[in-house]
Parts: structure tokens; C-alpha cells; sequence
């Protein structure tokens, strides 16, 4: 009898142990497995500005990369920031929209016949929209740039290329006089927060010149320009 309980003990021992060893061979299955995050994908772009014009320098040009919104709308009134930028080349404003996702500005003006070249990176976004923003400082409201331009179809090694006209932010008669503008023909005021003039955004008309029988204009000839006044080169690097 002691035998057969001594022999039914080993059995009960042996199937303990074995079912433990499959309960440990099962824990170690049903252990979670960490999986590291994906690294960010990172996305450069390379945008070179040209400035076509004869005697407007650019003032520091903003870029910005954003999904959503819009720096300007054309036949609607320029925001705050808009306006800062267009009459005294300020584009912080701008570029502390909460739309902008990153950003790049120059640090000096862009004079005639110069060109730019900046980098631009974003994470994890491959549909971004470029917008640049820069005044033509001899002027009262004029500034020029590309206005949310969707960058999604651009391959790594595309580059794609345009011209921009320039615009009226529509929030400063356009006098040319003396004392109106922050450019070097003038050194004049910069931003004023009173809106003179038709307080929209449109395509800018040109300048009135002292050589248009207009005495109290401190432009001359060669400070007039036509369309387009910059060149606009991106290419995805990244």
C-alpha cells in the first residue's frame, strides 16, 4: 500500500511539473513584443527667390510650410500680420501664425537682380503648402510672394519653379510720397495700424513716379516694375 501511495505521489509531482513547464511556455508567447516607433520621416525642401525687378529691393522674405490657411486671399482684407509685413517688411508676424508648421526667413534685404536660396524642413508631412512673403520696400503696400502652394506632388529630387507678380495689401494709399515708405528712396515710416486706402488684397497697379508729373513722389523711373518681380525655384531634396 505504502508503495502505491509513494508511486501515486512521483505521478502527481511529474504532472505538476509538466503542466507548469507548459503554463511557462505559454507565458513567454503571450508576452507583448515591443516595437520600437517609427523613426520621422523628415522632408527638406530648397527654395531660391530671384528678385526681377530693377531698383525694388525685397525686404527679408518669409517662408513658411503649413497645411491649412492662407497668408492672403485676393478681394479680401490682409490680416494685421499681412499688412506689418507689406508696409515694413516685419515678418514675424507672419511667421508666428499658428498655421505654420515651419518656417525659414532672410536675415538682410534682397536687392535687384540678387537671389536667395533657403532650406526647409518638416516631419512627418508630405502634403505641406509653401507660402512666401516679402515686400518691394520702395513702396507703400506692394509685396510679392506665393500664397499656400501645395508641394505634395513633388518627388525627392523634383524641382518645380514659377514667377510671382506683386500685390497690394490695399491697407496704405498708394502716395509714393515723402515719408511713406522704408525703403532706401524714401526711409520713411513703416507699418501704421489706421487703414487708408481700399482695405482688400489686390494685384498692385504700379508706381506713380515724379517722371509721371507727379511732384510729390520721391520715386523716379527706375523705380518702377512690371510683372513678374520674382522668380520662384523648389526642389525636394529629401
Amino acid at each position: 500500500m505504502e508503495l502505491f501511495n509513494t508511486k501515486m505521489l512521483r505521478l502527481t509531482l511529474l504532472a505538476a511539473m509538466s503542466t507548469g513547464l507548459i503554463a511557462c511556455h505559454h507565458d513567454d508567447d503571450d508576452d507583448p513584443q515591443i516595437t520600437p516607433p517609427p523613426a520621422p520621416v523628415e522632408v527638406t525642401y530648397q527654395v531660391t527667390i530671384t528678385n526681377l525687378t530693377n531698383a525694388q529691393p525685397f525686404s527679408p522674405i518669409a517662408l513658411a510650410l503649413h497645411t491649412e490657411g492662407n497668408f492672403w486671399m485676393i478681394g479680401e482684407a490682409a490680416s494685421v500680420e499681412l499688412e506689418t509685413m507689406a508696409e515694413g517688411g516685419d515678418n514675424s508676424g507672419l511667421l508666428g501664425l499658428s498655421i505654420v508648421m515651419a518656417s525659414a526667413t532672410g536675415e538682410m534685404p534682397l536687392g535687384p537682380g540678387g537671389n536667395e536660396t533657403f532650406e526647409i524642413t518638416i516631419e512627418d508631412v508630405t502634403d505641406a503648402k509653401l507660402s512666401i512673403a516679402t515686400m518691394l520696400v520702395n513702396t507703400n503696400d506692394a509685396f510679392t510672394g506665393l500664397n499656400a502652394w501645395d508641394l505634395s506632388e513633388l518627388g525627392v529630387d523634383d524641382t518645380w519653379s514659377t514667377t510671382a507678380h506683386a500685390y497690394d495689401a490695399g491697407t496704405e494709399v498708394n502716395s509714393e510720397a515723402a515719408g511713406t515708405m522704408p525703403g532706401p528712396a524714401d526711409g520713411g515710416v513703416g507699418f501704421d495700424a489706421s487703414r487708408m486706402d481700399v482695405d482688400f488684397v489686390a494685384a498692385h497697379p504700379g508706381v506713380v513716379t515724379s517722371s509721371d508729373n507727379l511732384p510729390s513722389s520721391v520715386l523716379n523711373s527706375q523705380h518702377k516694375f512690371d510683372n513678374p518681380v520674382a522668380r520662384i525655384s523648389v526642389t525636394r531634396t529629401q
